[in-house]
């Protein structure tokens, strides 16, 4: 594990989202196929990218596929699935769909609140079933009040993983297609024969799943870009070594690219950390993956205040965020930029990956600083209202009048002068 200090760590915490023109050619090629060929454009490409045959029978999971998985989970993993339902959609749904219309003066203004139509969620199935991911994309348009939510997710030789299609049905999801990549994002933008498109897609994927999204993201909405999974933890003195290097490690294991950082002003801890990480590394089923994102990605960076740390943190915007020190909470009133935030030594990554109810679909590459978490709002909009009375209108027309005339809009002048006129004013 290599231990940097401020002055020597800059390409350690360089990243940015990358436009990678060699899969950008690809995922082009494989959007316009797919709008142009429907069904026959994705089944060609799930047979070329996940060696699955599909037709339009067996494309869209079937109800006794639904019962077959159920069989195949244990009753102690449902009932910890279902647990983790309840809070995340319990979480999601506490805010409400909130209407802000205020009238003052005979003036009334605001906006309204409303879901989309339909929603795209995407969970990925490459490296690892990514069940949760079924969940954190989901629940929160449930909450939102999403009436038609399509699920697509890779099936490898034919199969989805079981506890991926019972999280869906536990979450009332039955329209679900077997479809990956580039592929299954042109599907639900586009539409094909058997799948009707939709108004807003959401849900983490590799480089291809991304491009794909930023390539139709105006033909429907998208929630964020997001890349390679990523932990940044700012720890002093009082946490535990051993901690610290487990959660580097859980995030180090998703994929080589991901990027994992300990930020701390106590060297001692840093070489403890860093021991800790090797001896942990060593036990790891995804061993090979998680050393290789810790040797291309990973490291430890000793600053002398914590307030360096929470500079280095705003700047890198992590997609995880976890304040491990003596007073999280402290440090957390000078977070600007991150997408989720951990406090304290009992409160591990995987705790909101999981179970506690905040979303785990979160901004990375820095983008932190310009995209929030996945939350109900990405499917929803809001819609102005305006009422004037006539009263009021007689007030401010004057006003509207010379601005739409000093835009040359003689049109819009009009159609507020028109009013004024009628009633001799």
């Amino acid at each position: 594990m290599k231990i940097f200090d401020k002055t020597n760590c800059a390409q350690l915490l360089e990243r940015a989202f990358a436009e990678r023109e060699k899969e950008l050619i690809s995922v082009r090629a494989i959007l316009a196929d797919v709008r142009a060929s429907g069904d026959d454009a994705v089944f060609d490409y799930e047979r070329k990218f996940d060696a699955t045959e599909l037709d339009a029978s067996t494309f869209r999971v079937s109800e006794e596929e639904f019962e077959e998985a159920y069989k195949a989970v244990s009753p102690e993993l449902l009932s910890s699935l279902k647990k983790a339902i309840a809070n995340i959609y319990r979480y999601h749904s506490r805010t409400g769909r909130r209407d802000n219309v205020v009238t003052e003066n005979g003036r009334t203004t605001g906006y309204v609140v409303r879901p989309v139509a339909s929603a795209g969620i995407y969970a990925p199935g490459g490296t690892a079933p990514l069940s949760s991911s079924v969940l954190m994309g989901v629940l929160p348009a449930k909450a939102a009040g999403v009436e038609r939510i399509v699920l697509a997710t890779p099936a490898k030789g034919g199969v989805i993983a079981p506890l991926t299609l019972v999280a869906a049905k536990e979450c009332g999801v039955a329209e679900v297609y077997k479809m990956g990549g580039a592929q299954a994002v042109a599907a639900l933008a586009y539409g094909t024969q058997s799948v009707k498109k939709v108004d807003v897609i959401a849900g983490p994927g590799n480089i291809f799943v991304t491009l794909a999204k930023k390539e139709v993201y105006g033909e429907v909405g998208i929630d964020m870009l997001a890349g390679p999974s990523e932990i940044m933890i700012v720890a002093d003195g009082t946490a535990n070594p051993a901690f610290v290097a487990a959660d580097m490690l859980s995030q180090a294991e998703h994929d080589v690219l991901s990027r994992a950082i300990v930020v701390t002003d106590d060297r001692a801890l840093a070489k403890k950390v860093a021991s800790e990480a090797e001896a942990q590394l060593a036990r790891l089923p995804r061993r090979e993956i998680a050393e290789k994102s810790l040797s291309s990605s990973g490291g430890i960076i000793v600053v002398d205040t914590l307030d360096e740390a929470v500079s280095i943190v705003n700047e890198v915007a992590p997609e995880h965020l976890e304040l491990y020190t003596a007073h999280p909470g402290e440090l957390l009133k000078k977070v600007k930029n991150a997408g989720a935030v951990f406090l304290g030594g009992y409160t591990p990554e995987p705790v909101g990956d999981y179970f506690a109810g905040p979303d785990h679909i979160l901004p990375t590459s820095g983008s932190a600083k310009f995209f929030q978490v996945l939350n109900e709002d990405v499917f929803t909009r809001k819609m102005s209202v305006i009422s004037y009375t006539k009263e009021a209108l007689h007030e401010d027309g004057a006003d509207i009048v010379r601005l739409a005339e000093s835009e040359q809009l003689g049109a819009h002048a009009n159609a507020v002068a028109i009013r004024l006129k009628e009633e001799g004013v």
